[in-house]
C-alpha cells in the first residue's frame, strides 16, 4: 500500500514558529515519527512538502498516475482559501484525509473554513504531530473499506 503525506506551506518550520502552538518538535522529528509509523504498518509513505500552491497541485495530479491509494494532507494556510488545491483533490478518486496539527476551530475566526475539507473524506484537527499517525491507520481503515 502507497500513501502519500503532504504538507503545505511552513510546515517545514516545525520547532521555529509559534512553539506554543505548533510545539517545540522539528520537522525531522515528524519525519521521523511518519517513516517508523510506516514500518510498523508496513505501508509505504512519500512525505512531500513545499511551500508553493502549484507544486502541490502537481504533486496531488501525480499521485493520480503513481499508484498511490490515499492521500493525508495538511494544506497549511492554503486550506482556508485554495480553490485550486481542493479542486486538485477532488480530482483524484481515493481516500483523502485532511490533518491539522493544531484545532483550527480554536484559532482566529479565519482558520475556522476549511475550502478542502469537503472533498476529503475525514478532517482531523488538534491531535499535534499525533494526528498524522492517526491519520495514517485511518487512511488504512479507508482503503482497506474500499477494496472489500
Amino acid at each position: 500500500m502507497k500513501l502519500l503525506i503532504i504538507n503545505g506551506p511552513n510546515i517545514n518550520f516545525l520547532g521555529i514558529r509559534e512553539k506554543a502552538v505548533y510545539g517545540n518538535e522539528d520537522y525531522d522529528h515528524l519525519l521521523k515519527m511518519i517513516e517508523e509509523k510506516a514500518k510498523e504498518a508496513d505501508v509505504r509513505i512519500e512525505v512531500f512538502q513545499s511551500n508553493h500552491e502549484g507544486a502541490i497541485i502537481d504533486r496531488i495530479q501525480d499521485a493520480y498516475f503513481d499508484e498511490t491509494e490515499g492521500i493525508i494532507i495538511n494544506p497549511g494556510a492554503y486550506t482556508h482559501y485554495s480553490y485550486a488545491i481542493r479542486d486538485a483533490l477532488a480530482s483524484v478518486d481515493m481516500p483523502k484525509i485532511e490533518i491539522h496539527i493544531s484545532d483550527i476551530m480554536q484559532r482566529e475566526e479565519f482558520r475556522h473554513t476549511s475550502v478542502t475539507a469537503e472533498v476529503c473524506d475525514k478532517q482531523i484537527k488538534g491531535l499535534g504531530l499525533k494526528g498524522y499517525l492517526v491519520a495514517v491507520d485511518d487512511i488504512i481503515g479507508l482503503i482497506n473499506e474500499r477494496q472489500s
